[in-house]
């Protein structure tokens, strides 16, 4: 099958038309919106939650202002209920530890220590708080008005204070965080004396 010979009759633009050149895939200073299909205006749209996502939205809008900071309550009153029954302080000498990492590799993890501290504050020990993780002792003041600011607002509107804390002040937190980490499981003095 041979194509017809002679000039092909091109559709002319209209005057006063622009007219655009499509863009050569070979050619790199082609590339770009010239004879590219453009994209929907507002880019991709949403895509449409689950079930349970929708079930929990649905939820959350029904119920009342109180419902998820009472449901937080209830979770930090289980963990402070959880360190107080099992007594952390009192385990047998030869027992397997509880921390995964621990158990595994004999270091102590970035967290080792909390739930011992955790029982020292409920029973008024600062001192031995601080002796099983010093950082959460500290960072305990911090987080406690946080999350009464947080619950306060949203259960019952108040407007307390705001605690402004600076990316470089939690960057500096993390990072003290992870050097602590590191310096607990030295061997030699005085490092001996962070581990727990």
């Amino acid at each position: 099958m041979t194509s017809p010979s002679g000039p092909v009759h091109e559709p002319q633009p209209a005057p006063g038309a622009v007219h655009t050149v499509p863009a050569d895939p070979a050619d790199p200073a082609d590339a770009g919106p010239v004879g590219w299909p453009t994209p929907p205006p507002g880019g991709y749209p949403a895509p449409e939650p689950d079930r349970l996502t929708r079930f929990v939205l649905r939820l959350y809008q029904r119920s009342p202002r109180w419902a998820v900071p009472l449901a937080a309550v209830g979770c930090v009153a289980i963990g402070m209920s959880y360190a107080l029954l099992s007594n952390p302080t009192h385990a047998a000498p030869d027992a397997a530890p509880t921390c995964l990492l621990k158990l595994t590799t004999g270091l102590d993890c970035p967290g080792c220590g909390g739930t011992r501290a955790l029982w020292y504050v409920l029973h008024a020990d600062l001192p031995a708080a601080a002796r099983h993780h010093f950082l959460f002792v500290f960072a305990l003041p911090f987080l406690a008005y946080l999350f009464v600011a947080w619950a306060g607002n949203q259960a019952f509107g108040w407007r307390l204070p705001e605690l402004r804390i600076s990316s470089k002040a939690i960057g500096g937190f993390l990072g003290l965080w992870l050097a602590f980490s590191v310096l607990r499981n030295l061997p030699w003095a005085p490092f001996t004396s962070l581990y727990v």
